[in-house]
């Protein structure tokens, strides 16, 4: 009987042990027998105890619940300080993460607010700019002739303008002087906005050429529109610094009386369609505005022209 009131006991104690040796919390520790082996249980199950409590204080720890009450089992538990200090460094760590997180939103939230800011001012900028532009189309197409005024002059012609962009680099020209018309189409350098400035200078200079031939000569009006172009691009610049814009056209006079056609050309030829077959009438290689061909000449065709001959220049 006395072997077995110390063994039992025992043996509890050592299964106890072993379970926590696995890390697992024995459902109960204490054997009661008051004695030694009474006192060494409850001081067991104590620790055990004060285990659990760790355990769950580690967990809140873990969960981000700082304010958890804890106190180490002894002025001598080392694992307890240990825990302790580690709240405090993951607290001060997840605040210091806190306000370096609202200064991060609140400096992305500047930068947002910056970036629509300049997207309202480019979107302002933008709308401005496009109704200049478009103002601009109102300007140039006051350049061009009216279709009422094109079908009177050409009944039976046809044309096909579209811009790439609002504005255009071309143009086309009919008008009519001393009973002949005289039209073209005329593509100058570039386009867009750049273009149209060069459609203006092209028109004018052009008026200005027809103006200085009344003998309605289109090689000597291309001459004229040739060196009044390089000029107005070209003032005040020498050779070497001289720009390389200007126009190429297909320049057209005809007498409806007469029934000929006359065509000079810088670059751009004309196509005469005539009982399904095609002629090609070529252009000078000579670009209107250039200060290297200001005193070159260019060949004019004459064509007899017949019943339902189509004639096109582009």
């Amino acid at each position: 009987f006395t072997v077995k009131s110390i063994v039992v006991p025992v043996r509890s104690l050592r299964e106890t042990l072993l379970i926590l040796g696995k890390g697992k919390f024995p459902d109960k520790a204490t054997v009661d027998t008051g004695d030694e082996i009474g006192e060494m249980s409850l001081a067991l199950e104590q620790l055990v105890q004060g285990l659990k409590r760790t355990t769950e204080f580690s967990n809140n720890v873990r969960d981000g619940k700082y304010d958890t009450e804890y106190e180490p089992l002894s002025t001598e538990d080392t694992l307890g300080k240990a825990l302790l200090e580690m709240r405090r460094e993951l607290k001060k760590r997840d605040e210091d993460y806190k306000k370096d997180l609202a200064e991060a939103t609140r400096d992305l939230n500047e930068q947002k607010d910056k970036i629509q800011e300049q997207n309202e001012q480019r979107k302002e900028l933008l709308e401005n700019i496009t109704a200049s532009i478009k103002y601009a189309r109102r300007l140039q197409e006051n350049i061009l002739p009216s279709q009422k005024r094109v079908k009177t002059l050409l009944p039976e012609s046809n044309i096909f303008f579209k811009p790439k962009d609002i504005v255009s680099g071309d143009f086309y020209f009919v008008n009519e002087y001393n009973g002949k018309v005289v039209f073209a189409a005329v593509d100058c350098t570039g386009h867009g906005v750049p273009g149209a400035f060069m459609s203006l200078v092209g028109h004018n200079a052009l008026n200005s050429a027809i103006r200085l031939n009344p003998g309605l000569n289109p090689a000597e009006i291309l001459r004229d529109l040739n060196r009044l172009s390089s000029k107005a691009l070209n003032s005040d610049r020498s050779s070497e610094n001289s720009v390389r814009d200007g126009m190429d056209l297909a320049l057209c006079v005809l007498d409806r009386e007469r029934m000929t056609l006359e065509y000079a050309g810088a670059h751009n030829p004309l196509y005469l369609i005539r009982k399904g077959r095609i002629e090609i009438f070529r252009a000078d290689k000579i670009s209107i505005g250039s200060t290297e061909s200001m005193n070159e000449e260019f060949t004019k065709y004459r064509i007899n022209l017949e019943r339902d001959d189509m004639i096109y220049i582009f």
